[in-house]
């Protein structure tokens, strides 16, 4: 599928009771009317496709894909670091296509000066450590090595992209169908509680 580019450890807690009463990012519920893109525990409903679209790898209940680059453990869907070298470009799609109208919703961490990117429909919208690797280095609700989310809204093939409330992108014209992908280049980037509401 041809692709266009646009413009922490954990800290152990107080209490043995606290950590406890805390429910696991696993647990997590999507919102009111949305669905999971990512069940927490595997990369179940993604793939690798080509250039052309054609799907070449399922990773069906996989944790691991077959080059490492993506992982799945504790809620989290980890584009790792490329092995060997600083930058190497992959990209994860899901197996469905979202043709309607639909609001995304995703959550993010990145390492510093992480590049990764999210693929609406084949469409980039960057997703990176903004303040650092851009574009939106103006961005004043961005937490630096902190998870962070994007809401994207998009209604007649046009996309409203928004990062913690503020804007990215105001109106980004999609291609009528295609698949949601994580893309990875460089650096770590980490994401949770992907979610997706098909609307009318």
């Amino acid at each position: 599928m041809l692709s266009t580019n646009l413009g922490t450890s954990a800290q152990a807690g107080p209490s043995t009771t606290a950590q406890k009463d805390k429910p696991k990012t696993t647990d997590w519920k999507p919102d009111t009317g949305f669905e999971k893109l990512f069940n927490g525990n595997t990369l179940q409903g993604w793939c690798y496709r080509n250039k052309e679209g054609e799907i070449t790898e399922k990773f069906n209940r996989k944790k691991v894909s077959s080059d490492g680059r993506y992982t799945a453990a504790n809620g989290i869907l980890t584009v790792n670091y490329p092995v060997g070298v600083e930058r190497k470009i992959q990209e994860s799609w899901t197996l469905r296509e979202f043709p309607g109208n639909f609001i995304l919703k995703i959550e993010f961490r990145a390492s510093p000066n992480a590049d990764s990117g999210i693929f609406l429909r084949g469409l980039q919208l960057q997703c990176r450590d903004y303040t650092v690797a851009g574009p939106y280095k103006d961005l004043k609700n961005y937490r630096p090595q902190d998870w962070n989310t994007i809401v994207v809204t998009v209604k007649n093939n046009i996309a409203h992209c928004e990062c913690n409330g503020e804007v990215l992108e105001d109106a980004l014209e999609l291609p009528a169908s295609g698949s949601i992908g994580l893309e990875g280049d460089h650096g770590q980037m980490e994401y949770r509680h992907i979610q997706i509401k098909e609307l009318p």
